[in-house]
């Protein structure tokens, strides 16, 4: 495995390009499949790719505010003291990469956000703590916990047909989380993923002499906070802790209120409240809050500039029907028992193009309804497969590691070639859970 995985690390170094460059190639690729594989001419192509390019303006911010509040929330006195007490469990590199994957698995089964930038800021965190552990691998371990999202308490496409009047209600109904999330085959896949993963990224630690180490202190981002040259009644309110309070108490009366109404409702934007708030409450005055605001936007270029091109993809997916194409070509093959692996494969293929758990279901839910009708298989179990499809292959697709590489410092080139390991053994796993129960 250490030599596998070393190959492994050589080659995404050498071969995968900075994000950027990665979603500009699959960009020119869709274009290129759009005009091969479907009606669509040049100019309506391009005419997709722009029209859907603004697309993910929301979920971009939304995406931005997960890096940042998270990043802020970390920087905290308090959280970086509980975050430091944590790492402390970790004596020995072995047990950190355990220890931040099963972190990871927990927090992303709970809510995707969540998991993304908890397991990424632990990993930084362990690795202040544990100075002889590959800090490439730890981050892939924070990173591949991710896997699971979709069959957890988040899953955006088990929580949709489980809402009344969702776009796809008049065909398959409400379908309950105890036919989905709650099920025998999903709680098997996540529970086999659980036990594996870790034990596969401690099986994946490279030799003394290849680890790759990070020093401590470059892991340490002090905040600058700016000093008014005088008091005045403005500099006063910057520097007022009861200003920060209110605003803290506010927020935290809507959360109480949003969970009593709404139940365990861990939504991305409840996610995004819930950092805000308490970094609010824990950097005690608005000037250092805003200093840490300031500090942690730097590392959101990635997502900014990537999102976009994103959209146009998904504009060029669903507007020209490649999408579709693509998911007809696995029905074709598929029968009454092979029907939920196909739909697994086909989006996880489709993923790489439509990475959004809401906007692949949109796509693939009408071909891939009509063809379980037709061969008789449940609806509910056709759309969980088509989920872990699209959290399968996350595992290599940048789009979702950016805002836990932004926090770590690292490129995907990084982490890939530990990521491709995690993405077999997932894929044989959730096979399995898929086609055996």
């Amino acid at each position: 495995m250490k030599t596998l995985t070393r190959i492994s690390n050589t080659l995404m170094e050498r071969f995968l390009p900075d994000p950027y460059i990665f979603v500009a190639v699959l960009t020119l690729v869709v274009f290129l499949l759009g005009l091969g594989l479907t009606d669509t001419g040049p100019i309506e192509m391009v005419d997709y790719w722009g029209d859907g390019f603004w697309g993910l303006l929301a979920f971009a911010m939304q995406m931005v505010i997960v890096l940042v509040a998270g990043h802020v929330l970390a920087n905290s006195p308090f959280f970086k003291r509980l975050l430091s007490s944590l790492a402390g469990l970790a004596k020995s590199p072995g047990a950190a990469i355990l220890l931040v994957s099963v972190v990871s698995i927990i927090a992303s089964w709970i809510n995707w956000g969540f998991g993304l930038v908890i397991g990424a800021l632990f990993a930084k965190e362990i690795a202040k703590k544990v100075t002889n552990v590959d800090y490439r691998l730890l981050v892939a371990s924070a990173y591949a916990g991710f896997v699971v999202w979709h069959g957890g308490l988040g899953g955006s496409i088990p929580l949709s047909i489980a809402t009344p009047d969702h776009p796809f209600a008049g065909q398959m109904g409400v379908i309950s989380t105890t036919e989905t999330i709650f099920t025998t085959y999903n709680l098997f896949i996540v529970l086999v993923l659980f036990i594996t993963i870790p034990l596969l990224n401690r099986w994946m630690m490279p030799k003394p002499e290849d680890t790759v180490t990070v020093d401590p202190a470059k892991l340490e981002e002090p905040i600058e906070v700016e000093e008014p040259a005088e008091k005045t009644p403005a500099s006063r309110l910057e520097d007022s802790m009861i200003l920060s309070m209110l605003i803290g108490a506010l927020g935290l009366i809507y959360l109480v209120h949003h969970f009593v109404r709404n139940g365990f409702d861990l939504n991305l934007n409840i996610v995004n409240l819930i950092f805000l708030i308490l970094g609010i409450i824990l950097h005690g005055t608005p000037r250092r809050f805003l200093a840490a605001v300031a500090n942690a936007v730097k590392t959101a270029g990635g997502i900014i500039i990537q999102f976009p091109f994103y959209a146009g993809i998904m504009g060029m997916m669903t507007s020209s029907g490649l999408a579709g194409v693509i998911s007809d070509a696995f029905v074709s093959i598929s029968n009454e028992h092979t029907f939920p692996l196909f739909s697994f494969y086909a989006a996880g293929i489709v993923n790489f193009f439509v990475p959004s758990g809401g906007g692949q279901w949109a796509v693939q839910a009408p071909i891939m309804l009509d063809a379980a009708q037709a061969l008789g298989v449940d609806y509910a179990k056709t759309a969980m497969s088509i989920a872990w499809g699209d959290a399968w292959t996350n595992l290599i697709q940048p789009f979702w590691a950016l805002p836990a590489l932004a926090i770590a410092g690292l490129k995907a080139k990084d982490i890939m070639g530990y990521c491709v390991f995690v993405l077999v053994l997932s894929g044989i796993v959730i096979s399995i859970g898929l086609y055996f129960f």
